[in-house]
């Protein structure tokens, strides 16, 4: 069995139950949401009702109507995005962000949306005030990571989202990196649209993504069809969730969000952060003896999440990768990660990173094993 440390990308191994509650949902439920008052569809109906209660509840939303089920994080960006945008709309957002923002902001730019990315400093953070700075009279939205996929750095979410509420601006935050190990409460931080992936954190499986809309957010469908509701109707639903949710659910994917949430809830989100972080402070530790490496991020661990993206003078990231796998089974990711603003930022592009991502299963003989393995290949490749 390889030991799997791209955890930032999907986390692997998932919690037994979460293979469970996919097993169940495609042996023993199989029906059809929202498709027909037969007991196999209102048994489907009850678990992607239950799993919406669940969300909501773990990231403090009242109106588990307004959970919308997408097929990952990218998805559910770019319906808070396009849903959002109109030609003339301004928008702030940062240097440091995933593809998933900077293409569909790409591609807004090319219908007359404005748009201003505030840069980070060294360590990969965005200052608040810089945020302020930037907005405008037609400013309408603020989109930003809870923290980036490639230098781990935390972002201020509660100062940015204080910002935008009382200069009445719409706050996105994009928490694939957070969501399931940070705890987030959408009130407190002042959220308007959350955005996630359920495959990372939340340990669900590939496939799956959440958006969350405050009560007073309204998004234009970028998709129609069936729902299972008012289908006399030509016109799309308005109502919540089904105006974001045509076509059949991923009912096992769904179903392993839920069980995925009730480990991390069961587990303690903060003992599942601990253990990543005695990971990754031993990987800090075992790495820096290693001639030539070069860290990216936040030193202080309660700055970033469980990541770490670091280059050795001399070597190639990608021989990293490649040797770790084919000659040791370990898993790791180099290159530019989808976001290569964020490289732009760190002084990594083009060539890219390698990013070490350990999990909530790993253990600190895995991480030892891994820092033997990278010690090894950089005094080989070196000669």
């Amino acid at each position: 069995m390889p030991i799997y440390l791209d955890n930032a990308a999907t986390s692997f191994p998932k919690p037994e139950q979460v293979y469970e509650a996919v097993n169940n949902a495609m042996r023993h439920i199989g029906g059809s949401p929202g498709r027909g008052s037969h007991s196999m569809a209102i048994e489907a109906d009850r678990l992607i009702f239950e799993t919406r209660e669940t969300v909501a509840k773990f990231f403090n939303l009242s109106d588990s109507s307004r959970v919308i089920f997408t097929s990952n994080a990218t998805d559910s960006l770019n319906l808070g995005l396009k849903g959002y945008l109109n030609s003339g709309d301004h928008v702030v957002t940062s240097a440091i962000e995933h593809n998933s923002v900077t293409r569909p902001l790409k591609a807004l730019q090319k219908i007359g949306v404005e748009v201003t990315k505030v840069k980070s400093s060294p360590e990969g953070l965005i200052n608040p005030q810089d945020i302020k700075n930037a907005l405008r009279r037609k400013t309408r939205l603020v989109v930003l990571n809870h923290a980036s996929n490639v230098i781990g750095a935390i972002n201020h979410i509660e100062e940015t989202g204080l910002i935008c509420k009382k200069e009445g601006i719409r706050f996105l935050v994009d928490a694939a990196q957070t969501a399931g190990i940070i705890s987030i409460d959408i009130i407190r931080l002042n959220i308007d649209l959350l955005a996630c992936s359920g495959h990372k954190g939340l340990l669900g499986i590939q496939g799956t993504g959440i958006l969350l809309l405050r009560k007073g957010v309204d998004l234009n469908s970028l998709k129609e069809g069936g729902t299972g509701s008012f289908s006399d109707d030509e016109n799309q639903p308005e109502f919540l969730p089904d105006r974001f949710e045509s076509g059949t659910l991923n009912l096992p994917g769904i179903a392993s969000i839920k069980a995925g949430i009730d480990f991390v809830n069961k587990t303690d989100i903060s003992k599942i952060r601990q253990h990543k972080n005695s990971l990754l402070e031993r990987l800090f530790s075992g790495l820096s003896e290693i001639r030539g490496i070069s860290f990216y991020g936040p030193v202080n661990l309660n700055e970033r999440v469980p990541l770490l993206s670091f280059n050795i003078e001399g070597v190639a990231p990608g021989q990293i990768e490649q040797r770790l796998d084919t000659e040791f089974s370990i898993i790791v990711r180099a290159g530019l990660h989808c976001s290569p603003d964020s490289h732009r930022s760190a002084g990594t592009y083009p060539g890219g990173a390698v990013r070490i991502s350990p999990g909530f299963f790993n253990t600190l003989a895995e991480i030892d094993l891994a820092i033997d393995a990278i010690r090894k290949i950089a005094k080989s490749l070196r000669k």
